[in-house]
């Protein structure tokens, strides 16, 4: 997760979110396709469940496909976890409250993200804590939550201004990306291809309007 340089980023890259319920008799298969298929620069174990057994048995079988490819793999709000499983690091879904801490317990060379939601003030606010990158979204049109977007002024401003790597996600589709494709530096990809028949040949779609 590099930064981008005081020109704006460069091309966007893929930042995968897996589904929030996986098989682990068929998801690392499925993974496996995806990163052969394209460059990802992060993969997030982003599943519903809060039973420990269950977060360590798919962080164990993603990881060992993440690391077959050389791709890092952080956990959704389980920074605990991410230290006992050896996992690269941990996505906060809590703005900057917890990044501190993340960081005190993962050590400076882990990852620790964040996501934000619609707030230029929490992404600050995260980046001054000390985290990696933030994440900004629902990026395209929702009527999940309260129906807010993380709007393209919003994305335009931060890589402009600011130096903390960001990620574009939530209810994206070819046309939302083409119209942030300059001002964000990963697509936070998962809902959009997992629901396809082919996920490899979804994200080949979508990678089109990245430019």
């Amino acid at each position: 997760m590099q930064d981008h340089d005081e020109a704006g980023p460069e091309q966007p890259q893929i930042y995968l979110i897996t589904p929030p319920e996986i098989e682990l008799s068929r998801f690392p298969k499925a993974l496996d396709n995806v990163l052969d298929s394209q460059d990802i620069a992060c993969v997030r174990l982003a599943l519903s469940s809060h039973d420990e057994m269950e977060l360590s048995r798919a962080s164990d079988a993603c990881r060992e496909v993440t690391h077959a490819h050389d791709v890092a793999l952080v956990i959704e709000t389980h920074f605990v976890l991410a230290e006992r499983l050896g996992l690269d690091g941990v996505h906060l879904l809590d703005g900057a409250r917890q990044v501190r801490a993340a960081r005190k317990a993962l050590g400076p060379d882990a990852i620790v993200g964040c996501f934000c939601g619609t707030s230029r003030h929490d992404g600050i606010s995260a980046g001054e804590a000390g985290a990696d990158y933030v994440s900004f979204g629902p990026a395209g049109l929702s009527a999940l939550g309260d129906g807010s977007q993380a709007e393209t002024d919003l994305f335009a401003w931060w890589s402009e201004m600011i130096e903390v790597p960001v990620v574009a996600e939530g209810a994206l589709d070819l046309d939302r990306m083409a119209e942030l494709s300059g001002v964000t530096d990963f697509f936070g990809i998962g809902g959009e291809i997992w629901n396809a028949d082919d996920p490899a040949e979804a994200l080949a779609t979508l990678s089109r309007a990245m430019v």
